[in-house]
């Protein structure tokens, strides 16, 4: 039921909602009836520590129902001990084969809406099995390309099926036109070249020039517009940069509250700004101290920085693929999210918090059977000494 979630995430937020609801009843119901411990990984703690600073920003927010009806997506936490009880040992290598199959599949969709339906421009781009939701559509293609390359460069056995999928998940990537992802990508894949041997390294330029070299001309004025000051988008975000500063030093400790930037922009709206609301402020921290205050951004980042300390520890042994391609998704999330609020995505944040826990999820069912392993070996020393 789990893995029946992590592959209807990259479809329908609704059909996947409905899987973790029947996977997290399933889950208390082992629980109760086996009367275990919820055990999670120590990087949950922070997380929760998180969720605990969200909630009291939103008691102190500018509209306390408002902000705890958004708060509402602190349940998909519940991710994190669902992964690492359901999903051991072999299971998450499993898990990473149906996330990237069914990215795969979202690609393949993608690329026929560009290159069928005519859905290439700015105003009409694809969006995959998500409809017209082409941000998030990009950043879980952005995830799924860094597990794909993981598989690819750690790990020894199932590389065949990855490899032939490899180049629809970067060509519908790049045909979404989604600049922050395309940035998030190149961190993410880059860091796990950096890993396995940093002359691999080399490649990157290498793709840039085949990219500008064979690209339709909008793709690559897409990609140039990155670099220029004058570009709308560009303009828009700097200023949101300025507006954010303003109202953390109004509102240092807990922030203006979730889902409440949109309410109060209009007030610290820099003159430079180019729309005249904005949702959040495209950029995850500075979204996240704007809202629920500079603590809950050092939860945060106390979270980022235990999952990046244990996956270095990780980079060894029969699980490296999940440990790097865990790193790679970290670096592409905060590299994308210093352009984009990709952290407030739901079905995002869902497929991150499944990378993100594989890793530790695959090394207790290693344990598990090195545990299971010990009485025997010892009854076989028995034996022998007999």
């Amino acid at each position: 039921m789990l893995l029946a979630f992590a592959a209807a995430l990259q479809f329908s937020i609704a059909i996947a909602d409905i899987f973790l609801a029947v996977t997290t009843l399933l889950w208390l119901a082992l629980i109760v009836r086996n009367r275990e411990r919820v055990r999670f990984p120590g990087m949950f703690w922070p997380l929760a520590a998180f969720a605990a600073a969200t909630l009291v920003a939103s008691v102190f927010s500018v509209d306390p129902r408002v902000s705890l009806v958004d708060s509402k997506q602190l349940v998909l936490l519940v991710i994190v001990p669902l992964v690492y009880r359901l999903l051991p040992g072999r299971r998450s290598l499993l898990a990473i084969d149906v996330i990237v199959t069914m990215g795969a599949i979202s690609a393949t969709i993608g690329i026929i809406e560009y290159g069928i339906l005519d859905y290439d421009s700015l105003g009409l781009r694809p969006g995959g099995s998500l409809g017209g939701h082409y941000m998030t559509y990009s950043g879980l293609l952005m995830l799924v390309a860094c597990a794909a390359v993981a598989r690819l460069l750690f790990s020894r056995h199932n590389r065949a099926w990855t490899a032939i999928v490899m180049p629809a998940l970067v060509v519908a990537l790049i045909l979404t036109q989604t600049r922050s992802a395309w940035v998030g990508a190149c961190v993410g894949i880059g860091l796990m070249f950096l890993l396995r041997d940093f002359r691999l390294l080399a490649l990157l330029p290498v793709a840039l020039g085949a990219f500008l070299a064979i690209a339709p001309a909008h793709l690559t004025e897409r990609l140039y517009s990155t670099f220029s000051l004058s570009d709308p988008s560009n303009a828009d975000r700097l200023a949101m940069i300025r507006s954010g500063w303003r109202i953390i030093k109004d509102d240092p400790l807990t922030g203006v509250g979730p889902d409440m930037v949109i309410q109060v922009y209009p007030h610290y709206r820099d003159k430079r700004a180019v729309n005249q609301l904005a949702p959040h402020l495209h950029n995850v921290p500075l979204q996240i101290a704007a809202e629920r205050g500079l603590p809950a951004l050092a939860l945060w980042l106390w979270f980022i920085v235990r999952l990046v300390r244990d996956f270095v520890r990780r980079r060894r042994g029969a699980t490296a693929s999940l440990a790097a391609g865990a790193l790679a998704a970290i670096a592409a999330m905060l590299a994308a999210g210093q352009f984009e609020y990709n952290f407030g995505d739901s079905e995002f944040l869902m497929l991150f918090l499944v990378l993100v826990t594989l890793p530790y999820a695959a090394e207790r069912g290693a344990a598990a059977l090195v545990s299971a392993a010990e009485p025997m070996a010892a009854v076989t020393d028995v034996r022998r000494a007999v």
